[in-house]
């Protein structure tokens, strides 16, 4: 192999014999043209004898190949891009698709340059690896993201449900006060309490239903029946008046009607419903801790 001095003094190379008689014959190189093989001395092509004759053929002479030779392997470099593209792909594996996403962009932009580089660049087989590695892991990426976040989205849709009817709850019970200081301090009657205390709700019936509920009822809660048109001061604060149930508008009752299964789930999955007391508070409970509730007055 030879590397050869061009007409701009810059070095090429190295380039073969059969090249450097094709600029000859072309008139690219003539004998004057510095050439040296395999790390040996300058010289003259005219002083090797292999060229000696293309040389001697009469070719018009010119200007030794000013334009850029062909690239050496020194020359050549792997794309960046294309290592990129592959790098941020299998870290997609623990990134939940984030990686993959731009190592995708990086892989289909470095198979471009490489194949625009005119050899200065190589790596194209790498880009196409990083493109390909990128898109399955972002793929298994986004599916991953939606196993987790279906769930959080469901349990953040179970806890809404659960708040909405706690305000229920809460409203009902202060328009069971607000009902008892208009009638002689008195719960309503157990055979009218929706309508008794619908006034002092504004008529709003949709705090009478249960997100969560499944039923078309227009109440999902029941009065408890023993506490109907008693005198409020005369009852246990800690007593049942209001609970989930599936009875329907204007009935009451006990235990036995409470809603099952529950509706709502309270922290470590546990079913439970939501009860108004006498006292105006409002919770939560387990479906095991309904018998120990206060159902008498």
């Amino acid at each position: 192999m030879f590397k050869i001095i061009g007409a701009d003094q810059k070095q090429y190379g190295p380039v073969s014999s059969d090249q450097i008689r094709q600029w000859i014959t072309s008139g690219r190189a003539n004998a004057a043209t510095k050439a040296q093989l395999d790390g040996g001395e300058w010289k003259a092509l005219g002083d090797y004898p292999e060229f000696a004759g293309v040389l001697s053929a009469g070719v018009r002479p010119m200007n030794p190949p000013s334009g850029p030779p062909p690239l050496s392997p020194a020359d050549v470099k792997t794309s960046g891009m294309a290592i990129a593209s592959l790098v941020l792909g299998i870290l997609g594996i623990v990134s939940c698709g984030l990686t993959p996403l731009i190592g995708l962009i990086l892989g289909i932009v470095a198979v471009r340059t490489v194949r625009n580089s005119k050899g200065a660049l190589i790596g194209e087989g790498i880009a196409i690896a990083g493109t390909i590695v990128s898109a399955l892991f972002l793929v298994f990426g986004i599916g991953m993201g939606a196993a987790m976040i279906i769930p959080a989205f469901a349990s953040a849709k179970q806890r809404a449900m659960s708040v909405q009817c706690m305000n229920n709850m809460r409203q009902l019970s202060l328009a069971m006060r607000m009902y008892s200081g208009a009638h002689e301090e008195h719960f309503p009657a157990a055979t009218n309490w929706c309508d008794a205390v619908k006034e002092y709700v504004g008529g709003n019936t949709r705090v009478y239903t249960c997100a969560a509920a499944n039923s078309t009822d227009a109440c999902d809660y029941a009065l408890n029946a023993q506490v109907a048109g008693l005198d409020v001061s005369k009852v246990n604060p800690q007593t049942v008046v209001i609970f989930e149930s599936e009875a329907g508008w204007n009935l009451s009752g006990g235990e036995a009607m409470v809603v099952s299964p529950a509706r709502h789930r309270m922290r470590a999955n546990r079913p439970s419903v939501t009860v108004a007391f006498a006292d105006g508070h409002v919770e939560q409970v387990t479906l095991d801790r309904i018998p120990s509730l206060r159902w008498e007055p």
